[in-house]
């Protein structure tokens, strides 16, 4: 049984991990480790905010509009509250963490997260 039952943004997570890794391999090869760590660092900010975002969603309960308005909201500010966390606790442990591997993850593993809506739901078979 999967926590996460919403099919876009089980994808998005998906992406996200895929993401992450291509500029980890990327930074490994043409940087130091460091920059690898840092990648490594600020994909799973997003990743890890996206999952939790994805699990409160999944649960949702409920089949009125304003439900899934609170719902969607009480998600969203769970995930950028846990975001401002995470960067923070990021910037605080790490002093040597590379800022351009770690933002430059982090906001392409974010944009990443808008792909949810154009991912269907539907699943057709035949």
């Amino acid at each position: 049984m999967s926590w996460i039952k919403n099919r876009p943004l089980s994808f998005v997570l998906r992406v996200q991990l895929l993401l992450t890794l291509v500029v980890v391999i990327i930074f490994a090869s043409l940087s130091d480790l460091q920059g690898a760590v840092s990648a490594v660092l600020g994909g799973m900010v997003s990743l890890i905010s996206s999952a939790v975002f994805a699990i409160i969603i999944s649960h949702h309960r409920g089949y009125t509009a304003d439900a899934a308005i609170r719902t969607a909201i009480r998600a969203e500010i769970v995930k950028v509250g846990l975001i401002v966390i995470l960067l923070w606790l990021v910037f605080k442990n790490f002093e040597s963490v590379n800022a351009f591997a770690f933002i430059g993850t982090f906001i392409l593993t974010v944009l990443a997260h808008s792909m949810a809506l154009f991912v269907s739901d539907n699943i057709k078979t035949e």
